[in-house]
């Protein structure tokens, strides 16, 4: 097993993100997306926690299995919501028995098999109480969440700011959610410089392939600017949804150019459990198995360090 904290001191990671099946359908779908994935050699892989037993259930035999039957480095998510602390710490240890030691430490939103109102509420409310708790525990490399545009939640961009700083202030790096201008990275990165804050933060990418997906993003927290939402509908004018898919990965890619170009730590891929768009990046990119071509790549002085 391999720490996130050890692979991001020795350089750049590239690192892909899927969710837990709920079906033999997204079984094979997923099956199918790590065996395409694994030989693109990711300093690492997340599976993401939805809430609730059924999904820790999942997301921990997700885990678990890949250090079992793959090459991957897998870190596991973890949210407060709807969780005691003894719970939290029964998890936590059951990772480290399984030989666990990467974690997202979250807040999370409340499961939605919750019984009642108030098995929403955590113990725990904040994700920095987390990070404590496995502090406590030990033996965890630990991420946290950023936001480049501040948390949905938030009224107030320099509070979010301080939160996320107090994160990581404890944890040893962050990943943010996905966004779609490197000036909302930069702007993100120079204000945790402010406060002192250097610890690397990996950007999160994710292409655009839909129309439709235009206003989920925008729900999540992170809406499509004016002028990709331009050229995107201009590429599905000329060539309908494959033309869109396509301009959505090159958006992405070029995206990823200049996140490199600046100096970022590394790429975080959301791969809704499909290979083909980051493939595609990666090979846009020069990257591939065993990270080819990215020690070589100028501008990666980390700012984020």
């Amino acid at each position: 097993m391999t720490r996130i904290a050890d692979l991001l001191a020795a350089g750049p990671t590239y690192s892909f993100e899927f969710f837990p099946p709920k079906t033999d359908v997204e079984q094979a779908t997923l099956v199918r997306t790590l065996r395409e994935l694994e030989p693109l050699g990711p300093s690492f892989v997340s599976v993401t926690y939805r809430g609730g037993a059924e999904s820790r259930a999942r997301t921990f035999d997700l885990v678990t299995g890949m250090l079992k039957t793959t090459t991957l480095t897998p870190m596991a998510h973890l949210i407060c919501a709807a969780h005691t602390r003894l719970e939290l710490a029964d998890i936590l240890v059951d990772y480290r028995k399984a030989g666990v030691e990467n974690l997202m430490a979250l807040g999370g939103d409340p499961p939605a098999d919750a019984a009642d109102a108030s098995d929403t509420r955590g113990e725990l409310r904040h994700a920095v109480e987390l990070v404590a708790l496995a502090r406590a525990i030990g033996g965890f490399s630990i991420g946290v969440a950023a936001q480049p545009l501040g948390h949905p939640l938030s009224t107030d961009l320099a509070a979010d700011r301080d939160h996320l700083a107090e994160k990581l202030d404890q944890a040893d790096f962050a990943a943010t959610q996905f966004f779609f201008e490197v000036g909302d990275y930069v702007g993100l990165v120079e204000d945790l410089a402010a406060r002192g804050v250097r610890k690397p933060v990996l950007p999160g990418i994710m292409p655009i392939t839909t129309l439709r997906s235009i206003p989920a993003m925008a729900a999540m927290g992170a809406a499509v600017p004016a002028w990709m939402v331009a050229r995107l509908h201009r590429a599905g004018d000329a060539g309908g949804p494959d033309a869109v898919r396509r301009e959505g990965v090159a958006m992405a890619t070029e995206l990823c150019s200049q996140l490199l170009d600046v100096g970022v730590p590394g790429l975080h891929f959301y791969t809704l459990n499909r290979s083909s768009a980051t493939k595609e990046i990666y090979q846009a990119l020069g990257l591939g198995a065993g990270l080819a071509g990215a020690a070589e790549r100028p501008g990666l002085r980390g700012p984020t360090r």
